[in-house]
């Protein structure tokens, strides 16, 4: 098994955070959507997913850098 800390510090690697409930709660009304089910889905068995400790059901903000806008956020829920 590889060390978290490559992972997570390796180049291509975006910045991965799990949200708290009330931050997922607020992402979904935002939205619009009325399950974390509507959300993209990321696997549980992701390296990084495993590296940061996320657990199924969680949804994961990841911030990419981007040449167009800066920064671009994306959000997917683990399953």
């Amino acid at each position: 098994m590889l060390d978290p800390e490559i992972i997570l510090n390796h180049e291509y690697v975006p910045k991965h955070e799990i949200l708290s409930e009330k931050e997922a709660e607020k992402l979904l009304k935002k939205y619009k959507l009325n399950s974390k089910n509507k959300l993209p889905k990321i696997l549980l068995s992701d390296p990084v997913v495993k590296a940061i400790g996320a657990k199924k059901g969680d949804i994961l903000r990841i911030t990419r850098k981007s040449y167009t806008a800066g920064t671009a956020v994306y959000y997917r829920v683990v399953v």
